[in-house]
């Protein structure tokens, strides 16, 4: 059972919701979402095609359920590395290691939310994805603008850090959940983190902060 789906669904009382979630992952893992059917995850986690409907509307309500529960897995890691941070160096270098250990302790979900984001985003549940990936990038942002205030961090547009941040260690994580490199991605989170503060660092010498 997925930590993500228990943190989102937590008790006794739903654990056929989160049977039917880690099996309909399951299923999107191992076939693709577009390929699954309500059948297939009926079948495979036991529940009556009824109580899926019941509990999840339908796949797309199934794929955004366990799309969400991932975020906010992720939040919650993300909540707890940059609560020591001290300067905006420490919370790029946490943020960054944050991310990378949840995608190697989640490979699944990841490969999942990975390849399921456009179906999540053009469903009915777009605006919670938006609300979660604001979420998301909050704490952090607050940290970028002490730096910009300090003239510690380059004046950006707003919705580039994300990605010079992420999107390097995003790219290398893909390609180890597909298989093309092997070596994990948390042993390199120096090399990601040091990457991801350059990108920002309002000079060679704030590198070094």
């Amino acid at each position: 059972m997925e930590p993500a789906f228990e943190r989102a669904y937590p008790g006794t009382r739903k654990a056929r919701k989160r049977q039917v979630l880690s099996c309909a992952l399951a299923c999107f893992d191992e076939m693709g979402v577009d390929a699954v059917t309500i059948d297939t995850i009926r079948e495979r986690s036991g529940s009556s095609i009824g109580t899926i409907y019941h509990h999840f509307g339908n796949k797309e309500g199934l794929a955004a359920a366990i799309y969400l529960a991932g975020l906010d897995d992720q939040q919650a890691w993300f909540e707890t590395a940059l609560g020591d941070a001290k300067s905006i160096q420490e919370a790029v270098t946490a943020w960054v290691r944050a991310y990378l250990e949840w995608v190697v302790a989640n490979p699944q979900l990841a490969r999942f939310m990975y390849h399921s984001r456009r179906v999540v985003a053009a469903g009915t549940s777009k605006d919670q994805l938006k609300g979660r990936n604001d979420k998301r990038y909050g704490a952090l942002l607050q940290f970028l603008e002490t730096g910009l205030a300090s003239g510690k961090v380059r004046s950006l547009p707003r919705e580039t850090y994300a990605s010079l941040l992420i999107g390097q260690a995003e790219n290398y994580c893909r390609a180890w959940l597909s298989g093309r490199v092997p070596t994990p991605p948390t042993e390199h989170i120096d090399v990601f983190a040091g990457a991801a503060w350059r990108a920002i660092a309002a000079d060679a010498d704030q590198q070094k902060e």
